[in-house]
């Protein structure tokens, strides 16, 4: 009877043995599918899962995530593709406005050395502002999808409060037409990062376009040592939903105006290819745009 007893003891121990075993391999195998998924969503990488272990069902599990990844892979590879083609089109379709654009500026230009009627006068001025406004989305379009095509940037050194004093300056003039004296709180310190120059550049100019745009008269910069910039100022006309759509292409509080909503989602671009954070909020009608780059 011990003897029986002992060998029912070692069959059980066995079996618990290989149960717990068996165990193992599966959770080894479940981390290596687990991390294989990791890996394809962070690259690019045409390698498929697999698995260190032999079980039917977990071989089965992994061809079909494999099969989902090449899905996923064409329509990625579609994805890009058609997303090229629609940035080389707008940029075609930018530079073959600008002859016709001009042409219309010379044309219009002439016929206001002409005398006219005080009728036809104010609708020639009707007629340069929406061409104003064609040109301005033109070129907007031609910017966009430089800023949206993946090239290469060129980083160095930047001191970020130099650049943003740069970007106050180019803007004195349209300030002082609105009576806007900017308030600002910098820090004594430099901050540098490395980014791009002309990148940062035409961010800092799209938040203060857009802050100058909106603004109810005041303007208030700060930016602290850690490299975070807050761009704030009154926006009776902006609401909660306005602000979540801020940084949307073509997006603009007011469609009548000539506005034409890529200035935001450009700083948007630049600022994530750059590595930096963009983000904007609204409270008690005051409209803050925060910019970030984490050293």
């Amino acid at each position: 009877m011990d003897t029986l007893a002992y060998v029912a003891f070692s069959v059980l121990l066995v079996l618990l043995l290989l149960l717990l075993w068996k165990i193992y391999l599966l959770r080894h195998a479940a981390r290596a599918l687990r991390e294989g998924i990791e890996r394809q969503r962070e690259s690019e990488s045409n390698t498929l899962l697999s698995l260190p272990c032999r079980d039917r069902e977990m071989l089965a599990l992994a061809d079909c995530l494999n099969d989902e990844l090449r899905t996923l892979r064409d329509a990625r590879r579609r994805y890009a593709h058609g997303d090229l083609e629609l940035k080389e089109a707008l940029t075609n379709l930018s530079h073959d406005l600008r002859t016709p654009l001009t042409a219309i500026f010379g044309n219009l230009a002439l016929l206001e050395r002409e005398e006219t009627s005080e009728t036809v006068s104010a609708q020639l001025e009707q007629i340069t502002l929406r061409a104003q406004a064609l040109k301005d989305l033109t070129e907007e379009l031609f910017r966009y999808t430089l800023a949206t095509t993946v090239e290469a940037l060129h980083p160095e050194p930047v001191e970020l409060r130099a650049a943003l004093e740069e970007a106050l300056l180019s803007l004195y003039g349209a300030l002082r037409q609105r009576g806007i004296t900017p308030s600002l709180s910098l820090p004594a310190e430099p901050v540098v990062r490395n980014m791009d120059r002309g990148a940062l550049s035409r961010v800092l100019n799209n938040i203060l376009s857009n802050a100058l745009k909106y603004s109810g008269g005041d303007l208030s910069v700060t930016m602290t040592p850690k490299g975070v910039l807050c761009f704030s100022n009154a926006a009776p006309k902006l609401d909660a939903v306005a602000v979540g759509r801020l940084f949307e292409r073509f997006y603009t509080v007011e469609t009548a105006g000539s506005s034409t909503g890529l200035g935001l989602s450009i700083a948007k671009v630049l600022t994530e290819r750059m590595g930096g954070r963009i983000g904007a909020e609204c409270r008690d009608g005051v409209l803050t745009v925060t910019l970030s780059f984490p050293g």
